[in-house]
């Protein structure tokens, strides 16, 4: 008999050797309101079809953890592949992105109302039908073999450069695909989606996180669309789609040439949005993104491209706006919530930005975060007709922010890792675990944080992305591209270290594991030929700027 102790009520039972996950759950008669979805396994989160042969300590997890929705979407998007592959036989589809709070992707031609309906339909029926997923694990070599057979080049690509002796793949009456977690274990627990035509695609809506009866609200995004259309351009011209391609164009040994080509790309595009300032002759410019977006790096390349055009951009940072400590707005916990607007002055901000652009000298404040309280130390400004004020920070395109000044004397720029390389046309690399992937390198290189300790901030961080920037990103006038298509190469070679060197007996150890398993399949590159003007140094070092 295994002894097996589950972390949620805090009860040890035994159960016999070979058992699932889902017949101990049954067996615990747990109360989870949504039911489980997932389990983490001694911290690794499995899918419920996994049996145990060993002790193990488990903890049942649901669509409400960010593990358990991201097992459900992976399993709906094998549900909409194989419905799309029984109408269009060999069709190849690409889930491009997360957009709208759904997931876009697209076939090879346009698709109708009627045929997305039909789609839709089929989805139900095999949802209804519970049809088993059945994980197939195998040599690499052969589950290379069978891709070939059906024709996906994607997957083929990506496991010609994997390098580990097996893998893993799935199958789904009769329908093949990969997924790099764990699934469901049957197409039944697919309770609630939604598929509709959008773009030249189509979106796949999925239950909301906190709400899992209810869908997740649709958000328009357009502007953020067009980053996409402008990234995908980027990356079929270049040849490299997914991470396949970009391994097999290291492997050929033209790795540095897609690093130069990258970073000239986006330094092509500081270059355009420089020269709108100049256009506009706006005063302003706004500068708003969330964690490791890599805005401080921009504001100060962008700075740079303002001198060409023969401007003086002048840095004004919102940091030194923050309320004394003492008025410093509070979470429901009591801890301080710097993330939220009101621990900055509004009111005392938008008259210190007034009276400058009004052509009065002003002496700008020193925010001094021992104390917490705000200083003067002399620091006058006075604004010539060539100067433009550059201000980044968190809270830069939300309308209270600078609500006194006209909108025709700003210009607001939203800057994020907003794409990220595919592993293969049916698996995206999330740009959230993108940026968490930098912050764990500056935390680690410049805070003195371990990966613990960042995996455990970043839930809040989210948080407050999620109430005080996200909101906004419409807002903007243009938005930047922070993410370069090379970068997790030359991540994976810093992060690694620091990611093996969480313990698996904390929780925190599931989401290294998940982290690495996506960096196993990228071929690593070295850091010594990047720029030293490159967004990744602010997190890797050895930029030539001061931060």
């Amino acid at each position: 008999m295994l002894h097996i102790y589950c972390i949620n009520n805090g009860v040890t039972k035994d159960f016999p050797k070979g058992v699932s996950l889902s017949e101990i759950y049954k067996g615990l008669e747990l109360e989870m309101p949504y039911g489980a979805i997932a389990a983490r396994v001694n911290n690794e989160v499995e899918g419920l079809a996994l049996r145990l042969y060993r002790h193990k300590d488990v903890e049942f997890i649901d669509i409400t953890s960010d593990d358990g929705m991201r097992m459900y979407v992976r399993s709906l998007t094998f549900i909409f592949m194989k419905a799309m592959n029984e109408m269009f036989p060999g069709e190849e589809v690409r889930f491009e992105n997360a957009i709208s709070r759904g997931y876009y992707c697209r076939a090879n031609r346009p698709l109708t109302d009627e045929q997305v309906g039909h789609i839709r339909n089929r989805m139900r029926q095999i949802v209804e039908s519970d049809i088993p997923f059945k994980r197939v694990e195998c040599h690499t070599r052969d589950a290379k073999d069978v891709f070939e057979r059906i024709g996906r080049k994607d997957k083929v690509r990506l496991l010609e450069t994997y390098t580990y002796l097996y893998t893993s793949y799935y199958e789904l009456d009769g329908y093949v695909d990969s997924y790099y977690n764990g699934l469901v274990p049957s197409t039944g627990y697919i309770k609630l989606f939604e598929i509709e035509r959008f773009a030249d695609g189509v979106l796949l809506r999925v239950p909301n996180k906190e709400r899992p009866t209810q869908l997740e609200d649709k958000v328009p995004q357009d502007k953020l669309q067009e980053i996409f259309e402008e990234r995908l351009q980027w990356h079929q011209k270049m040849g490299v789609e997914t991470i396949g391609d970009f391994n097999k164009g290291v492997s050929s040994g033209f790795g540095i040439d897609l690093v130069n080509v990258s970073e000239v790309l986006q330094e092509r595009r500081l270059s355009t949005i420089a020269d709108q300032i100049h256009e506009r002759g706006a005063r302003v410019v706004l500068i708003a993104g969330p964690s490791s977006s890599g805005k401080t790096t921009f504001s100060k390349r962008l700075s740079v491209q303002l001198l060409a055009c023969g401007l003086r951009p002048y840095a004004i940072s919102l940091d030194d706006f923050f309320v004394n400590r003492t008025e410093t707005p509070r979470k429901p916990d009591g801890d301080y919530d710097f993330e939220s607007i009101y621990s900055i002055d509004l009111p005392y901000f938008n008259a210190t930005l007034t009276r400058i652009l009004a052509g009065e000298e002003v002496e700008l404040p020193y925010y001094n975060f021992v104390k917490g309280e705000r200083e003067f130390k002399g620091n006058r400004l006075k604004l010539t007709p060539q100067m433009v004020l550059v201000i980044e920070g968190t809270h830069a395109l939300n309308p209270m922010l600078t609500q006194q000044v006209p909108d025709s004397e700003k210009f607001r720029i939203y800057v994020s890792a907003l794409t990220s390389i595919k592993l293969d046309y049916h698996n995206y690399i999330s740009t959230s675990d993108n940026r968490l992937l930098r912050r764990m390198l500056r935390d680690a290189k410049y805070r003195g944080y371990s990966a613990v300790e960042t995996i455990q901030r970043w839930p809040s961080v989210r948080k407050g992305e999620e109430e005080w920037i996200f909101p906004y990103q419409e807002n903007a006038d243009v938005m930047f591209n922070s993410s370069l298509f090379y970068e997790l190469a030359v991540i994976r070679t810093h992060a690694e270290p620091i990611l093996r060197a969480v313990p698996q007996n904390i929780k925190e150890y599931s989401e290294a594991r998940r982290l690495l398993r996506i960096l196993e399949y990228i071929v690593p590159l070295q850091d010594d030929e990047l720029p030293p003007t490159s967004v990744v140094r602010e997190f890797l070092g050895g930029s030539s700027f001061k931060y």
